[in-house]
This record gives structure tokens, C-alpha cells and sequence, in this order.
């Protein structure tokens, strides 16, 4: 399905007025809302190709209808969100979920909806039909040479499907680890998975990152072999120049403090990109902002003040990518909120009132300093995120005109209620 953008413009003329009259207040008390407003036109978000189909959970999954049951079908849904939001440019491919039969009409199928291809994700933490040796006790970590053969392989195919599509990183996440005392050696582990990422790493392109993940638990619960941000920058360290720490929002422990995470990898030049979501007490994959909305904010917070000391382009020198995936919302829909409130937080970091903010810090007004930060978090800053999607050609209520032109509705029928989504 393709929104027309007549569509798009007659959503908009209905409630133009009413978005004037919410964005002249704001833009009258911030000088550099124009400013402001360019950066978040700039600001694009990866939609993974898993994501656009009904999520579940190890004990079921209730599918939706309407979903994409192949790549160009994902694309086309990414299409869809892009052409509302105007946020969404870029699609991230999960192999061999999503292998790109024809690399060169897959591309062309982006280009025309406007996208281009993020990082590409290898997967390991599977068996596939065919697959001759099983990760059931690990892969880049295992024991068994051939094992972790078989793995490094893996990886090096995902690095060239990439370059067939001019993705440039390749993201690996691991579920190596132990579940019981005593399973492994953690040195040995630490020591094979090195050596593997070692040989990945030497087939990257020159221009190319690869983006090393971490996970506290699951699916093993004794020790995850990269469990932790600083065992995932150890690993970046010893790797190169080319190899960059992820942090996947959902992937910590309770009341870990990420900010600070993320302060540190950008002041040590580590930090390579974000998997956005939210969780209420693990790995939830929640919609992001659903549950910790200033989390997220203070997490803006510290991307922009260390990126803004660094020089870098807000839009281009991280990788920013979305990994959430539900049981009962609509995935297009889930995607349309989780967006939106990636856009809001970011948003509510760039009127951060900075030079009052670090006179607090340097008085230790500890008190002014929160009150700086919770100003900016209190203030309401959807209309410079709608007003940047307007300008960009977007909509300005994008969830409201997915329902009313009954989009899921329109896509059970041209692809039937009960379809089959690759990788779920």
C-alpha cells in the first residue's frame, strides 16, 4: 500500500490551524527553534525488517493480518511508515531472516520508497535448515573450532550482502554464554570470541563498522559472554578502529544508569549506535518512551551534550536504529509511537537551556540543575516534531492518518489475514 501524498496534504490542511496555534508559542520562546526544527527534519531512524511483523514471546505468538511475508513486502511497510513520519529512512536487515535475493531490484525498491539500508544483523543465535554444526552451546565463543568456523563464515556473508545494498556496519550480537557454574571457562570464552571477531573484522570494507552488542542475561542466565558495555568495549578496544560499542536500551539490568554509559563510550569514542525500546523489568522490547519516557529524555541529554563537544553530526555519526517487537499492538502502529517518542526525547535535549545547566554543575546547584533539565523534559515539544514532518512533506498526526485511511484494513486485503512473516 502507498499513501498518496494528496492524502497526506488534505490530512493536513484540516488541522493546520490548530498546529499553528500549538507551534507559535514554543517557536516565540526558543530563538533557535528554526534551528531546532532542521535537526529533527535531519534525524532518521532504522526500522528493522523484524519489527514489522506481530512480535511474541518464547510461549506464543498471535499474528496479525496483513503483515509482509517477504523483503520487498518489508520494505514496502517501511515505505509506508517513512511516507508519515518522514523519520523512517532507512531499513536494517536481519540474515538470513531477510537475504536479498536480487540485490539490485531490492535497492531500487528502497530508493523509490526513499530508504536506504542501516546496519546488517548477523545471527548466530539460531539453528538453520541445513546448518551443519548447532550454537546450541555457543558460536564465536564454542569450543569446537569448527563451530565458531562455521559462525565467522556467517558473518563474513552478512558483510557482503551489506555491500551488495551499500549498508556499511555490521552488527553482531551474541547469545554466547553459560547457563550453569562451571560450563565454561570465561577466560576461554572471552579468548575464542576475540579470536573469531578477530577474522570478521579483517574481512570489513575499509569504509565499514562493525557494532559489537551486549546483553545482561538471555537466553543464558549464568554469564552472557559480551554481558556488559564494558566487556563489549574491551572487544572494541582490542579489535580496531573500525569496531564501536551498541547499546540496545532494553539489554541491562534494573536501574542501571545508561546516561552515564552513554557519556562515557562518546567521551572514549566508542560509542557506535543505539537499538531503541523500552522494558518494564528485562529484555521486554516494549514500545519506546512507554515506560521510562525521562530515561530517555536524560539519555538525549548526554548524546547531545557529548556529541556537540565532539563536533559530530547528530544525524550521521551514530547509528540510530529501533528494536522492539510486541505481542498485541499492530506493529506498524507500535512503530509510529515508538518513533514519535524518540523524536519528542531528542527534541526536549535540544532546548536543554546548556549554559544554565553547566553553571549549576560548576556552583554545584544542585538543585537549579535538575530544575534545567526537568523544564526541558515538562515542555511540551510535539509541535517542532510535527512541524519538522510537515516540512519534510510528512503528516502531522501520523498514527491518527494510519486509522483513519485504515491501513492494516487496506493491507489484509491485499495480503490476506493469516500471512507468514520471515524470522518471527
Amino acid at each position: 500500500m502507498i499513501i498518496k501524498k494528496t492524502e497526506i496534504e488534505e490530512h493536513n490542511g484540516k488541522i493546520i490551524n490548530a498546529h499553528k496555534n500549538r507551534l507559535k508559542p514554543i517557536t516565540d520562546q526558543f530563538q533557535d527553534a528554526e534551528e531546532i526544527i532542521k535537526k529533527l527534519a535531519a534525524f532518521q531512524l532504522a526500522i528493522p525488517s523484524w519489527a514489522l511483523g506481530t512480535g511474541g514471546t518464547r510461549f506464543g505468538r498471535f499474528g496479525g493480518g496483513g503483515e509482509p511475508g517477504n523483503l520487498e513486502l518489508k520494505i514496502e511497510d517501511v515505505g509506508l511508515l517513512h511516507s508519515l513520519n518522514c523519520s523512517s529512512g532507512a531499513i536494517s536487515l536481519h540474515i538470513p531472516w531477510d537475504i536479498p535475493k536480487e540485490p539490485g531490484s531490492v535497492k531500487a525498491l528502497a530508493s523509490y520508497f526513499g530508504l536506504k539500508f542501516d546496519a546488517v544483523n548477523s545471527n548466530t543465535f539460531q539453528d538453520q535448515p541445513g546448518q551443519e554444526y548447532s550454537y546450541k552451546f555457543g558460536s564465536l565463543q564454542h569450543t569446537d573450532r569448527r563451530v565458531r568456523e562455521q559462525a565467522i563464515q556467517h558473518n563474513i556473508e552478512v558483510i557482503k550482502y551489506g555491500v551488495e545494498l551499500d549498508s556499511k556496519a555490521l552488527t553482531v550480537w551474541l547469545s554466547d554464554g553459560s547457563s550453569f557454574p562451571g560450563q565454561l571457562n570465561f577466560r576461554k570464552a572471552f579468548e575464542n570470541t576475540l579470536e573469531s571477531l578477530r577474522e570478521v573484522y579483517a574481512s570489513l570494507p575499509a569504509d565499514w563498522k562493525i557494532f559489537i552488542e551486549y546483553k545482561a542475561f538471555e537466553p543464558n542466565f549464568y554469564s552472557m559472554t559480551v554481558g556488559d558495555w564494558g566487556q563489549s568495549l574491551l572487544y572494541a578496544g582490542k579489535l580496531g578502529t573500525k569496531a564501536f560499542t551498541l547499546v540496545d536500551l532494553g539489554h541491562h539490568l534494573p536501574n542501571t544508569n545508561i546516561e552515564q554509559i552513554v557519556s562515557t563510550l562518546l567521551m572514549e569514542e566508542k560509542l557506535g549506535g543505539f537499538h531503541f525500546n523500552d522494558s518494564k523489568y528485562g529484555d521486554d522490547d516494549l514500545t519506546a518512551g512507554s515506560m521510562k519516557p525521562y530515561q530517555l529524555f536524560l539519555i538525549f541529554n548526554e548524546l547531545v551534550e557529548g556529541m556537540d563537544h565532539k563536533k559530530m553530526d547528530h544525524a550521521r555519526d551514530l547509528a540510530w536504529m529501533i528494536d522492539a517487537s510486541h505481542n498485541i499492538k499492530d506493529p506498524l502502529e507500535d512503530l509510529l509511537q515508538s518513533v514519535e517518542a524518540i523524536m519528542i526525547a531528542y527534541a526536549q535535549a535540544l532546548i536543554v537551556d546548556r549554559k544554565k545547566l553547566e553553571e549549576a554543575q560548576l556552583a554545584n546547584d544542585t538543585v537549579m540543575a535538575q530544575e534545567v533539565l526537568q523544564e526541558a523534559f515538562r515542555t511540551d515539544v510535539r509541535p517542532l516534531v510535527a512541524e519538522a514532518r510537515r516540512k519534510e512533506g510528512g503528516a502531522l498526526q501520523p498514527l491518527q492518518l494510519f486509522r483513519d485511511l485504515k491501513v492494516r484494513e487496506q493491507l489484509i486485503k491485499e495480503r490476506g489475514y493469516k500471512t507468514f512473516v520471515t524470522g518471527l
